[in-house]
């Protein structure tokens, strides 16, 4: 139960604003936090660093067709949170099941695979032409939050 209330306050969180976020030059960045992003994604493209509350965050793309990842870094290079955008075909059978029996119909914009720790969520938008929904999945198909939009 308490994993399942941390689940939904961090669905509800990635939803909010981060307007106190600060662009920084990497150079602002502790070297220990630039190798372990610059090992772990070589192939990084158009990264730009910012401070987000205590962390640090690299926004950059992948690939030919710029998949876009952001992940937050603590002060000793740990990773704390990581999105990437993903497909909609990427999603678990359980969430593409969900989606089709609860929003059948309707177009799927902005999905994204978010981790923290151990635990993943899938956020993404459902609209219509009538109503847009902000939406979050756990793995298994569980929707841990629905958002008017």
């Amino acid at each position: 139960m308490k994993t399942y209330v941390i689940i939904i306050a961090l669905a509800l969180s990635l939803f909010a604003s981060q307007s106190f976020a600060q662009d920084i030059s990497q150079s602002q960045v502790p070297s220990l936090v630039v190798n372990e992003f610059q090992q772990a994604h070589p192939k990084a493209l158009d990264v730009e660093w910012e401070m987000d509350g205590g962390h640090y965050k690299v926004e950059f793309v992948i690939g030919l067709l710029g998949t876009d990842h952001e992940i937050w870094y603590d002060q000793t290079g740990k990773i704390r949170r990581q999105e990437e955008e993903i497909s909609k075909a990427d999603l678990p059978k359980a969430v593409l099941s969900k989606i089709k029996t609860n929003y059948d119909g309707y177009r799927l914009d902005d999905v994204k695979k978010i981790s923290v720790g151990t635990e993943i969520i899938y956020t993404l938008e459902a609209k219509t032409l009538m109503e847009e929904w902000k939406l979050a999945f756990d793995e298994v198909g569980n929707e841990l939050s629905k958002i008017a939009d």
